[in-house]
């Protein structure tokens, strides 16, 4: 099978021409109004995107994250405060879509599991590090002394005798 080979600059157009999407997306926007531009780049700061999720809204370039950075802009210029978006986003596709979900019980193993994870791998450390502790303490009989003696004797006149 013969490999492709995509020459670089090619690929680097190919790279700026997938990154001006996003940046037109932000310039599309009437901040001239109710909406300040500040307000709109900290509340989709502060939400995760769905499809990348490890993304803000903000830094996505999926197409689903312009999607609701668009509705994001449409809820606050018909006058929507920053939790009324808030709410409506969470309301439509949960606490997953918050960088900080509320604790309650259905995310206490998003706040809590961390620690238990970390409490776990402190007591295997403890364990593993006693039990090697004990196997290395161990003192020799006198029987073994005296062979270890008799072994380090040998040894010791056959190097003379050379």
């Amino acid at each position: 099978m013969k490999k492709i080979r995509i020459p670089p600059l090619l690929l680097l157009l190919w790279l700026l021409g997938t990154a001006v999407p996003c940046a037109a997306d932000m310039e599309s926007y009437d901040f001239s109004g109710p909406v300040s531009e500040q307000r709109y780049k900290d509340l989709v700061g502060e939400l995760r995107c769905l499809v990348c999720q490890n993304e803000s809204l903000l830094a996505s370039q999926a197409e689903l994250a312009g999607d609701l950075r668009k509705e994001v802009y449409e809820l606050m210029a018909s006058g929507k405060s920053d939790q009324e978006v808030v709410d409506f986003l969470v309301a439509r596709y949960g606490d997953f879509v918050l960088y900080n979900p509320p604790i309650r019980p259905a995310t206490y193993a998003l706040w809590i599991g961390p620690f238990i994870l970390l409490l776990i791998a402190v007591l295997i450390l403890y364990r593993t590090i006693s039990r090697r502790n004990r196997r290395t303490g161990t003192e020799l009989s006198e029987a073994e002394r005296a062979r270890v003696a008799a072994l380090l004797g040998e040894s010791a006149s056959e190097k003379d005798s050379r």
